[in-house]
């Protein structure tokens, strides 16, 4: 059965009868279900001096944890910069949430005022539909957005790890990011992604270059059969390590390919080979 979400941004404004509180600063948590992992320090560093000159203008919302202590729902931005001010209490909405209210409105409040990168904000649309069972046409609907636009979003999903930072750095926006999601294999795209960085090109001139890289790629060679056994132990390895694996086996003996994308895919690999 579906959890139903609730009234989107309607959840951010101050019910009849809530009160804001001074909660101090240190009592406060930030939610591990925040779907916004980056935050530019520039950015806080200037909400911190407004906050000095002038308090948090807009409450932060929070649930209570049980134990005298604070867990964001929203607004956590306006808490890191004003932990920078150097406030001892900050002005709290307390609502007691349970987990999936607390993650709805966190979600809802970072897609619907863009304040996510695009990776983050695919990430969280993906959240919805994993734990709240929606299709992304439902999901569009919630977040006030078309569904053409969030199934853009989660296709940047497939791209590589290191195409993702480059993303989530700013080196790429998801529109250049579109156009080399059309070129199929990883390693294609990566190397298309260093090219688009080195030489500065626009999301138009990326979409040229993309279309003339996948249109000069050679056909493929025709695939001698598999062995259905070797075939097996190939399906297997991908499922077991989360990546390409080629077995290339010739009578006795033969080599076992690993691809990764990235030194975090390769460290990761490493890892699980030295279990």
């Amino acid at each position: 059965m579906k959890k139903a979400l609730g009234r989107g941004l309607d959840a951010l404004i101050p019910q009849e009868g809530e009160e804001i509180s001074h909660v101090e600063i240190e009592k406060v948590f930030p939610n591990p279900a925040q779907p916004r992992k980056h935050f530019d320090e520039d950015a806080l560093a200037q909400l911190a001096s407004s906050i000095t000159a002038q308090g948090v203008i807009q409450p932060v919302i929070v649930s209570r944890n049980g134990d005298g202590t604070f867990m964001l729902i929203a607004g956590e931005r306006r808490w890191r910069a004003s932990n920078l001010a150097g406030l001892k209490k900050i002005p709290c909405i307390i609502r007691d949430k349970n987990r999936e209210d607390s993650l709805e409105i966190s979600l809802i409040e970072n897609i619907q005022r863009e304040n996510l990168n695009p990776i983050e904000t695919a990430a969280a649309f993906q959240r919805l539909i994993d734990e709240f069972d929606l299709k992304q046409e439902e999901v569009a609907v919630k977040v006030g957005k078309d569904r053409a636009t969030v199934a853009n979003y989660l296709r940047l999903l497939n791209l590589p790890a290191e195409i993702k930072d480059y993303i989530v750095a700013g080196k790429l926006t998801a529109g250049h990011a579109r156009a080399i999601l059309s070129l199929s294999d990883p390693g294609t795209q990566l190397d298309a992604a260093a090219h688009v960085i080195k030489s500065a090109l626009n999301v138009r001139e990326t979409e040229a270059f993309c279309k003339k890289l996948a249109e000069d790629k050679p056909p493929p060679k025709p695939q001698p059969q598999r062995d259905p056994y070797i075939a097996s132990v190939e399906d297997e390895l991908i499922k077991t390590l989360g990546t390409k694996v080629h077995i290339n086996h010739d009578g006795n003996k033969g080599r076992i390919v690993l691809e990764y994308y990235s030194l975090d895919e390769l460290n990761r690999l490493i890892d699980i080979l030295r279990i």
